[in-house]
């Protein structure tokens, strides 16, 4: 099985509509290249203050505006989209929202949806403070949605320093892992590519990290590199800075010849 996979980044401010119009614009040209799942990277819809973000929130399954846009949109390219962060309404609390993961068939309907579990609350010397604790509700729950290539695996950013939750995607029959994120610069150059890769490695599975790139405001910059990481550990494809989008192509007999050649998977032990 082959499938043409593309990550998409972008520079998201507090406009929401010049976001989705970027968006729309790249997922577009991505899908006339043959790309037949669309990744997005986290806050695609809006990355600011936590005031503006409660004014757009949406509830799901039912959404809003933002959702029904992309639904429409993954219909009419006839591509499954990966929503990488949407801002969903906490329904036991109005000041606060899941960072959420939204996956869509290629006829716009809602396939799976994935809630944050790990976030990000850090105060690095030189560097970013944020606690997205403070107004976000975290998940629970590890999701694996079926998409064009199988098991995808669904996990949001920081969630991409926790091992074990690749470790339970992988187990529910994941060939690939999504990782929209918008690092942080400062954490970015440090770990962004060891991370990715060693997941990769760790889970001889692909991943799949969707970015966002550059200054948001003047105390918020993302990293970007959005890239595609295969089975090896190779970096098959990377998009280092901009607006745009890169491309690679799922390959399934990567991911068995990875795991009948080094059956790492299969010579787990349990220990004390």
């Amino acid at each position: 099985m082959q499938t043409k996979i593309a990550v998409v980044q972008h520079n998201a401010g507090t406009d929401v509509e010049q976001n989705l119009s970027t968006l729309e614009t790249l997922t577009s040209q991505a899908a006339s290249e043959g790309a037949k799942i669309v990744c997005w990277a986290e806050a695609f819809a809006y990355l600011g203050r936590h005031e503006g973000k409660l004014e757009i929130l949406e509830r799901l399954p039912e959404g809003g505006p933002i959702l029904k846009r992309c639904q429409s949109l993954a219909k009419r390219l006839n591509v499954e989209i990966l929503l990488g962060g949407f801002h969903e309404a906490d329904p036991d609390n109005i000041d606060r929202c899941f960072n959420t993961s939204v996956y869509l068939s290629d006829q716009g309907q809602i396939v799976d949806i994935y809630r944050k579990i790990h976030l990000f609350d850090v105060d690095i010397v030189n560097g970013p403070r944020l606690m997205e604790s403070k107004h976000t509700s975290a998940g629970d729950l590890a999701v694996a949605a079926n998409s064009e290539i199988g098991k995808l695996g669904l996990t949001v950013c920081y969630d991409l320093r926790f091992p074990s939750l690749f470790q339970k995607l992988t187990d529910l029959g994941c060939t690939a892992i999504s990782v929209p994120s918008a690092f942080t610069k400062t954490t970015g150059e440090m770990h962004w590519h060891h991370l990715l890769c060693a997941r990769a490695i760790e889970n001889q599975a692909y991943v799949v990290a969707p970015a966002q790139h550059g200054q948001h405001s003047k105390n918020r910059a993302s990293y970007g590199h959005s890239l595609i990481v295969d089975p090896w550990g190779k970096i098959v494809c990377e998009l280092p800075e901009g607006d745009g989008y890169a491309i690679a192509q799922y390959d399934l007999a990567k991911v068995e010849s990875a795991r009948s050649e080094i059956p790492s998977l299969m010579n787990r032990r349990p220990f004390k």
